[in-house]
């Protein structure tokens, strides 16, 4: 019943993210390092959630973050840990797949 509702803010968070990769965001891969190795987006990163915290310095001066994960469960998370550590810069982009789509279009 609310399908177009959440169609109608899904494509205005990803044109969203296309602009935002064109302008060369830091793109986080927030998996697990196995699931990383077995498909990830070239040219993106691999800092698991749970070594987020302590690989803090490695976001500093990033104009644009962009986490993401397999299903966006963890993406939200790594969001919420960037956002309470000051950066204001930080989308969550929800499954890597998701972010994949926008690198080339």
């Amino acid at each position: 019943m609310f399908d177009w509702i959440k169609q109608l803010f899904k494509s205005e968070k990803n044109a969203y993210l296309k602009d935002i990769i064109s302008d060369g965001a830091f793109l986080v891969d927030v998996r697990t390092p196995a699931e990383f190795s077995e498909s990830h987006i070239s040219g993106s990163i691999n800092i698991p959630l749970n070594t987020i915290s302590q690989r803090l310095e490695l976001f500093r001066n990033k104009k644009h973050i962009i986490v993401f994960c397999r299903s966006g469960n963890r993406s939200a998370q790594a969001k919420m840990i960037l956002e309470q550590n000051g950066f204001k810069q930080v989308f969550d982009g929800g499954s890597w797949k998701n972010v994949k789509q926008w690198i080339n279009s």
